[in-house]
């Protein structure tokens, strides 16, 4: 499995995103197309971005009972997507559920990963909003598992944490890391960071970029400065 930047699409319309995809002449790069633009733009933004060449990652987080989680995966299996997504923290029946749903009848699906903690969240939060009391990185490993168990791709997780994860599901285990930030970068609002080139030492699979590469000055310059840190 090749690395890969993905350029989070955190727009909140067709117009701004196709826009900005638009200054990458000749390239096609992976886009991760989320919440505020799948429910700014609908469906067909997607199918828009895929008739374009672009791989894309639909990062919905679903977390629900497994019956509507797989109902829903049913869905979006049709929109011929490259990765889809949800919380590990819905257990391991809805991600086999999810599975289920996702998986075409000619045996054909997208990638499935599962989120184990938000790069938002840090120690103090999980214990005090979250009443989880164990380590974090125990609980990634946790989760990570759970996803293992239940015949995910990979997790979405911290760059932190992905060496880990790789050790305890093993080499081909997707780790999908947001909190991606250049050195000399604004951290915003995640809490568990690193840098490109240190989330590809640590082994991360994809690395997630939004505000680095959409808020830039020059977001193709920008993304290319990403790859050339990141890809091998």
């Amino acid at each position: 499995m090749g690395k890969d930047v993905i350029i989070a699409c955190d727009f909140s319309n067709a117009e701004q995103t196709l826009a900005f995809l638009d200054r990458f002449q000749g390239k096609k790069p992976f886009v991760k197309i989320g919440m505020e633009l799948f429910y700014g733009a609908g469906p067909d933004i997607v199918r828009q971005i895929k008739a374009r060449g672009h791989k894309i990652f639909l990062d919905l987080k679903l977390h629900d009972i497994p019956n509507t989680v797989k109902k829903a995966m049913t869905v979006l299996r049709d929109l011929d997507v490259d990765i889809c997504n949800l919380h590990a923290a819905g257990t391991v029946r809805m991600m086999e559920a999810a599975l289920e749903g996702l998986t075409r009848p000619d045996g054909t699906r997208p990638l499935l990963i599962a989120v184990t903690q938000l790069t938002s969240t840090d120690q103090e939060a999980l214990e005090k909003d979250l009443l989880i009391e164990k380590p974090i990185d125990e609980v990634v490993m946790h989760y990570a598992l759970n996803a293992l168990k239940a015949g995910l791709d990979g997790v979405v997780c911290s760059p932190l944490e992905a060496g880990k994860v790789h050790a305890a599901c093993g080499a081909d285990f997707l780790t999908v890391t947001p909190g991606v930030r250049f050195a000399d970068g604004d951290i915003g609002d995640q809490k568990r960071v690193m840098t490109p080139a240190e989330a590809k030492k640590v082994g991360s699979d994809y690395i997630v970029v939004g505000r680095p590469i959409t808020a830039a000055e020059d977001p193709v310059a920008a993304y290319q400065r990403c790859c050339d840190e990141f890809i091998d």
